[in-house]
């Protein structure tokens, strides 16, 4: 019986299976869609340096909520682009920035004293 049962399973999907697999075999509307891609996003924030390190062109702030990008406040490190952003900046000081987000990566795009 137990046989038969599986026959029965396996000749149900190789009749069904063309059926169900015919309205994705035309993929080619997906072509303009963002596939696991993140779209770039801006924001501005205003924190409290925790840490530069100007060989790697990365600062590290603690700062509130960025809700142009969907951030609560957090401390994080961003790249900073151009690097020569940190030049002057201490440990301690509050900036205001801007940040430019793209899925996992960020990088500060402007850095003022506040």
């Amino acid at each position: 019986m137990k046989v038969l049962h599986t026959v029965l399973i396996v000749a149900s999907i190789v009749a069904v299976g063309p059926a169900l697999a015919g309205p994705m075999a035309d993929m080619s509307g997906m072509a303009g869609m963002d596939h696991g891609k993140q779209t770039a996003k801006t924001g501005k924030g205003v924190g409290v340096i925790t840490a530069i390190d100007p060989k790697a062109a990365k600062v590290t702030i603690k700062h509130g909520p960025i809700p142009a990008v969907g951030w609560p406040a957090m401390t994080m490190t961003f790249r900073a682009t151009p690097p020569t952003l940190l030049n002057g900046l201490r440990l301690g000081q509050t900036v205001a920035f801007d940040v430019r987000t793209q899925g996992m990566d960020a990088e500060v795009t402007a850095l003022r004293p506040h």
